[in-house]
């Protein structure tokens, strides 16, 4: 027999409306069941407890009568006591006044109740701007004060989950002072991190759908209280957003950080791309109708990267490995910028520029799409990504073989895929002056005429930036770490010998060594004869560039040196190796440069969708293309030429050309006589040749080894008749 409600008089079932219940055992059988437990003292009672078991919510108003009355029959049974401290949720006020100083006028209402009736299970929802929250509980009044508390989580995020306490209300909230912040917790906006800060401030108006008012005042909205928190924060003389001057990473995870931000976020797995054996997810998430795109092995990493770039867009929020402090590398300011950190944003915008060309131009030929190091340049006018464009792009990771060099400059030497993007880009460059040939197009040129200082007969105009993006670190000094260290802002071992040691690539193969376990000087019969031909890695290669330029030693005789505005890679990267790698270790020792040339520190960033780990086997062919091309030229890296046999459009002997044409044609050059040998050509170069030969003094007096140069009969060919 089953019965919905405990009658006094039904005391002599022995389960009590638990008929289906088994029997229990023997030991507990020995309790007499024979006499009743004590019966209330008047019929009336029974009925008082009996009548409010039928109301609509099955709850009854003379709970205390029946609670005694339960304990009293069930003392024996242990089940039955454990319904204490755990139903209620300890506050030091009630919620609900502590809700209602905030928003008067809420209704509360009995969504559902599940449950037995001697254990029922309520569920009560109160509105709040627009969006409901809900609590359940025991009894109704502990389901109003979870349904409460919920809706004040919504508007205020305590540090270390603090209680709640009443927060005071304020119909015009000044975001530049702390009084907001005091409300009985003792919070100190100078103690709170990034996180909390943003959590605390922004939860204020995440569940209103960005449509709720803070207060009654119509001036409030929540447009306005998001801008009063942007400009407070910039106009803050000590930003809670750094630590000794210096950004800090959220606590939380970007996704979590998301969704406590903003209402209005949806993910969407859109594609998944299998290509080159390596399954890559790519996340849409969509956030006030705003779209950011993620990739990643697996969704929950794509889902993260999506995040992190909606968070980097809206709310200049970085998990960039540059946002961690470094303690053993005082990243140096210089005056115009207060960090070396590119915007994540920016770099974000560079890796997908190049990734969407190399994809565009590759097309026709996806035999040769097969790649380990993708690598780019992107060219920026005053710093107006969304105008940027693709200067060049490129693959490879190998080296010419030592029985393929070239006596006359027509193979390429390195293939690797940031050596040839450079080749590419001063390919570019020749282009640009060859505009000047004709003054109908010289406006079109990215330089212009130098009437500062006659020996650069021209100039960059102002405002153009290059951007280098490689999808890893580049090979070298830059490379050399544990990228799974257990702290990765501090260098334990910063004067190991390895640390800013130059480092050679070995021919035909991937991976470098030190210089001093090399075989020293170079020489054309020594090669040929069965050494290996080595080559300098990038990161040696880079900080020659961040001292020399980027625009080679025949161009330095007629333009400025250019230098690199920023460095992005899409993995691998390592604040403190990188920098060091890069311009680091010379800066202490480099002196004597020749006016313009200086030490380039280029910013650091990297993608938000990091490149995966490719283990496959690298090809030995990579691709390269310079805006302008019609289509892409495939070079065997092994012979240093085209997969045809052909002489590549980057090699030393069609520079060595343009150049020629250039000292011919070009208006304004002050000496028309060009050396016919392309060694004594690059030789004639002064300040060029002595800023190169400071960069190598500088290796020297830090104990980092010797540069090590190619056989100069390569070098030592003539202009063609």
């Amino acid at each position: 027999m089953k019965s919905v409600c405990i009658r006094p008089n039904n005391n002599n079932n022995p389960n009590n409306g638990h008929e289906n219940s088994s029997p229990p055992p023997s030991a507990s059988s020995s309790a007499p069941p024979s006499p009743p437990p004590p019966q209330p003292p008047s019929s009336s009672s029974s009925s008082n407890v009996l009548t409010p078991s039928y109301d609509m919510n099955g709850y009854s108003r003379k709970s205390p009568s029946k609670r005694r009355y339960e304990g009293s029959k069930y003392s024996g049974t242990p089940k039955k006591k454990p319904r204490t401290s755990k139903e209620r949720v300890p506050q030091p006020k009630n919620t609900v006044a502590m809700l209602n100083e905030l928003r008067h006028g809420l209704v509360y209402k009995l969504e559902s109740q599940t449950g037995p009736v001697h254990a029922p299970l309520f569920t009560i929802s109160v509105e709040v701007d627009g969006q409901k929250y809900l609590g359940q509980g025991r009894s109704k009044k502990i389901a109003r004060i979870e349904a409460a508390a919920t809706a004040l989580r919504s508007f205020i995020q305590f540090k270390d989950g603090a209680v709640l306490t009443p927060l005071k209300p304020a119909c015009n909230l000044d975001f530049t002072s702390d009084e907001h912040l005091d409300n009985g917790t003792g919070i100190d906006i100078d103690k709170m991190s990034q996180t909390e800060l943003i959590l605390y401030v922004g939860s204020i108006v995440k569940k209103a759908k960005l449509k709720a008012k803070l207060c009654s005042s119509k001036n409030s909205s929540t447009d306005l209280l998001l801008e009063n928190i942007k400009l407070s924060m910039q106009n803050s003389n000590k930003s809670p957003l750094s630590v000794d001057g210096q950004k800090k990473v959220p606590d939380k995870g970007p996704v979590m950080l998301l969704y406590e931000l903003f209402t209005d976020v949806h993910f969407d797995c859109s594609t998944v791309d299998g290509a080159q054996n390596n399954c890559r997810f790519k996340m849409t998430v969509t956030v006030n109708n705003s779209k950011f795109d993620g990739t990643g092995p697996s969704k929950k990493l794509a889902k993260n990267a999506a995040a992190k770039a909606a968070l980097a867009s809206l709310c200049n929020i970085s998990y960039s490995p540059m946002m961690h402090p470094q303690k053993n590398l005082p990243l140096p300011l210089d005056d115009k910028s207060s960090s070396m950190e590119l915007p994540q944003i920016h770099a974000d915008t560079i890796g997908r520029l190049v990734l969407e060309k190399f994809m565009e131009v590759i097309k026709g030929q996806e035999s040769y799409s097969r790649r380990k190091v993708l690598a780019g340049i992107v060219m920026t006018e005053n710093m107006n990504f969304n105008e940027a464009q693709v200067i060049s792009v490129s693959t490879g990771t190998k080296c010419v073989s030592g029985e393929h060099m070239s006596i006359n400059g027509s193979v390429l030497n390195d293939s690797h895929a940031e050596i040839v993007s450079r080749r590419c880009f001063m390919k570019y460059l020749y282009a640009q002056l060859e505009l000047h040939f004709n003054p109908a197009t010289a406006n079109q040129s990215i330089f212009v005429r130098n009437q500062e200082n006659a020996q650069y007969p021209y100039k960059l105009k102002t405002g153009v930036h290059f951007h280098l993006y490689i999808n890893t670190a580049p090979c070298g000094d830059a490379r050399i770490f544990s990228p799974h260290e257990n702290d990765s802002s501090v260098d334990k071992h910063p004067n190991r010998k390895a640390r800013g040691q130059l480092r050679t690539k070995i021919e035909s193969g991937e991976g470098t060594i030190p210089v001093k376990s090399s075989d020293g000087i170079q020489t054309w019969d020594g090669v040929l004869e069965g050494h290996r031909l080595l080559t300098m890695s990038c990161s040696d290669k880079i900080a020659r560039w961040n001292i020399v330029g980027i625009q080679g030693s025949l161009l330095s005789s007629i333009i400025e040196p250019i230098y690199l505005h920023s460095i992005v890679l899409g993995s691998l990267l390592h604040p403190e190796h990188m920098y060091r790698a890069v311009c680091g270790r010379i800066e202490k020792s480099i002196q004597g440069l020749p006016p313009p040339y200086h030490l380039n520190k280029p910013r650091l960033a990297q993608l938000t969708s990091s490149e995966p780990r490719n283990q496959a086997k690298a090809p030995n062919f990579g691709i390269n293309w310079t805006i302008g091309d019609t289509e892409v030229e495939v070079v065997n890296s092994l012979t240093g030429k085209t997969v045809n046999n052909q002489i590549s459009r980057i090699t030393k002997q069609m520079f060595f050309n343009k150049y020629g044409s250039l000292v011919k044609n070009l208006p304004g050059l002050p000496e028309r006589k060009l050396t016919t040998d392309y060694g004594q050509t690059k030789a004639k170069v002064k300040d060029y040749q002595i800023a190169k030969r400071e960069l190598f003094a500088a290796f020297r007096r830090e104990d980092l080894g010797n540069w090590l140069k190619k056989p100069q009969e390569q070098d030592e060919f003539a202009l063609p008749e």
